[in-house]
C-alpha cells in the first residue's frame, strides 16, 4: 500500500521513525515533508500535499492512505480535511484508529506528536492501514451524506425526529 506522509517540526522525529517502519513492513511512502528540522515551519505546507496526494490517487482507484503529524494533531487534521475527498480523523487510540477505518472510512490519520510515545503511534497506524472499512449502510449513507455536501453545499435533510421539536418528542 501507498502512504503519504507530512507533518510539521513537531512531527519530523515521527514521521521520520514511521517512513522506516512503513518500508521495513512493505509499504510504498510519499514523504512530502518536511525533511529538515525547523521550529517556525507551517504544517499546512506539508499535510496538505499528503492529503492532496491520498485524494488524487483514491480518485484514480489506488488504495492509497495518508498519515499527518504534529504537535497535537490537531492543526495537521484541520488541513488535511480541507482537500476535498480526503477524511482525516485524530486518533490517539487503536480503538480510534479502527473506528476511523470501520466507521468513516478515513483515509488519513493524524497524530499528535507530543502526545505519544514513537511505539504508540506506530501501533496506531498500523492498526488504521490493517483495518477495512466495514460497508455497513449507516455508515456509508452518513459518508455519502458528506461527500454530497463538500461538493454542492446542501446539508442534508433532517430526519423526521428533528422536524417534530422536543414538546413533540
Amino acid at each position: 500500500m501507498r502512504v503519504h506522509l507530512g507533518s510539521d517540526h513537531a512531527g519530523l522525529e515521527l514521521k521520520d521513525h514511521l517512513l522506516n517502519w512503513l518500508v521495513e513492513h512493505d509499504h510504498e511512502v510519499v514523504d512530502h515533508g518536511p525533511f529538515v528540522h525547523d521550529a517556525l515551519d507551517d504544517y499546512p505546507v506539508f499535510c496538505l500535499r499528503a492529503a492532496e496526494g491520498v485524494a488524487a490517487e483514491q480518485a484514480e482507484g489506488q488504495g492509497s492512505l495518508g498519515v499527518v503529524i504534529g504537535g497535537s494533531g490537531n492543526g495537521e487534521q484541520i488541513a488535511a480535511n480541507k482537500v476535498k475527498g480526503v477524511r482525516s480523523a485524530l486518533v490517539w487510540s487503536e480503538e480510534t484508529a479502527v473506528l476511523a477505518r470501520e466507521h468513516n472510512d478515513a483515509n488519513v490519520i493524524s497524530v499528535g506528536g507530543r502526545m505519544h510515545s514513537l511505539e504508540e503511534m506506530t501501533r496506531f497506524v498500523k492498526v488504521f492501514l490493517a483495518t477495512p472499512f466495514s460497508g455497513e449502510e449507516r455508515h456509508s449513507r452518513r459518508i455519502a451524506q458528506l461527500a454530497t455536501y463538500e461538493t454542492t453545499g446542501e446539508l442534508p435533510p433532517l430526519p423526521e425526529s428533528a422536524l417534530r421539536g422536543p414538546a413533540d418528542a
